[in-house]
């Protein structure tokens, strides 16, 4: 019998299925051009204000001059981390079953921008302890907020924009909203932080960081066209939810990149130290935050135009790879150098192996399973890697003020050696996966 003549066919589960796909990847075409532009201006103006928060330059030295302290560097960047520790798997339940994720991830976005402005307001009009208290406050609960959204935009980027442009999409984002930040990085550590802008440079700064990431998120709000999700999860309790996460270990490739990618996250608490180890050789102050900002930020910027391509062509894991050779190469500097040159040059290989780890990291996730799980399979990635960086940098502070930097350094470089160690024998290449 023909198909299209048995009505119970076309009712079934399996031809209601069938045509949620085709619908949704008529819709995806038919809104790509559309959708790929709002998510390039929103990342453009997202990646150029949150990189002036998370570039491991401005923070790190806020702290060192509010504390004079290095455990208290490393508590800001846990405290950062631990907040996008708690927040994942809350996220992933709040939007594995809905339709249309987009409000929520305005939301949660909103809400983020509204702890860098906090973070802002409490510089002016605060001192002593209780700026240090609200300033610990602003770092835990942006943490929050990062890793709702991140976890909630990276499921509405899956849903918008085909596997094999996703690399592009992001790497040409974070090529334009990285070569604005390393700019403005130079131009606040040189003359925003050195010339104490409106009374208080790094509050300054927070503020521009503020101004541009909400302009980015009301372009997304106003330009995205979202289909209707084609599968998802019945709602679920969190607790039963996560009861289920050891399913998703039951993927041996999946299995092993999670321990690659926890090793990998081990590696980069010692971000925070850097500019404070740099300070210690060259000396700290706004021209050398400045100066190393531009170059982090500049080097990262320039690799996304080969890494975005280089992935959709032949898949993150290869991006994976290059990437932590490159944070390897960049920590030997670190260590062998004591004067401008091999610091600086550790810098710029920082720089394009975290840009490569960053945009590997959140897109290979997606490819591993079903889609229905890709909320989860985030949720339970970014609550990992924010359990490992919460923690992190607490013990590297408390190393670094008991044995110095070197013995952290040893640690980073043997943390990431092991993840590429387990990348190259223990993880296939997702997309090849997929193929067979």
């Amino acid at each position: 019998m023909d198909p299209l003549e048995n009505s119970a066919g076309l009712n079934s589960a399996s031809a209601q299925q069938q045509r949620a796909l085709a619908d949704h990847a008529r819709f995806v075409e038919d809104n790509l051009k559309r959708n790929y532009r709002a998510n390039f201006i929103h990342g453009v103006l997202g990646m150029t204000g949150f990189r002036l928060i998370y570039a491991p330059t401005i923070i790190p030295a806020y702290m060192l001059l509010l504390t004079d302290s290095t455990a208290a560097v490393g508590l800001g960047a846990a405290l950062l981390q631990l907040g996008a520790t708690i927040s994942p798997i809350l996220s992933g339940s709040r939007i594995e079953h809905r339709s249309h994720i987009l409000p929520y991830a305005i939301n949660v976005g909103s809400l983020m921008r509204l702890m860098i402005l906090f973070l802002a307001l409490s510089g002016w009009f605060l001192t002593g302890n209780l700026l240090l208290v609200a300033t610990f406050a602003s770092f835990l609960l942006l943490g929050f907020f990062t890793g709702a959204q991140r976890v909630a935009f990276q499921m509405l980027m899956s849903k918008l924009i085909p596997i094999r442009q996703r690399g592009r999409l992001q790497g040409y984002r974070n090529f334009a909203g990285g070569l604005i930040a390393a700019i403005l990085a130079w131009v606040a550590g040189n003359y925003l932080i050195a010339d104490k802008w409106l009374g208080n440079g790094y509050a300054t700064t927070f503020l521009f960081a503020f101004l541009l990431t909400s302009a980015g998120l009301i372009v997304l709000k106003t330009m995205i066209r979202e289909p209707a999700a084609p599968v998802s999860r019945p709602q679920m309790r969190i607790a039963d939810r996560i009861k289920e996460f050891p399913a998703l270990l039951r993927d041996r490739d999946f299995s092993g990149f999670l321990v690659t990618h926890s090793f990998s996250t081990m590696a980069r608490v010692g971000a925070p130290f850097w500019t404070v180890y740099a300070g210690l050789q060259l000396g700290l102050d706004g021209a050398l935050i400045g100066g190393l900002s531009f170059v982090f930020l500049g080097s990262d910027t320039v690799s996304n135009i080969f890494w975005g391509p280089l992935g959709d062509r032949f898949g993150f894991k290869l991006v994976y790879l290059l990437s932590l050779i490159s944070s390897i190469v960049g920590v030997a500097l670190l260590i062998a150098g004591s004067s401008e040159l091999p610091i600086y040059a550790a810098f710029v290989f920082l720089g394009v192996g975290g840009s490569g780890w960053m945009l590997a990291s959140t897109t290979m996730v997606l490819e591993f399973g079903a889609s229905e799980d890709i909320p989860m399979r985030l949720a339970f990635v970014t609550t990992v890697e924010g359990a490992i960086a919460a923690i992190g940098p607490i013990a590297a502070g408390l190393l670094v003020a008991g044995a110095g930097f070197m013995p952290l350094f040893v640690v980073v470089l043997a943390s990431m050696t092991f993840a590429v160690a387990v990348l190259v024998l223990r993880v296939r290449e997702p997309r090849n996966r997929a193929a067979r």
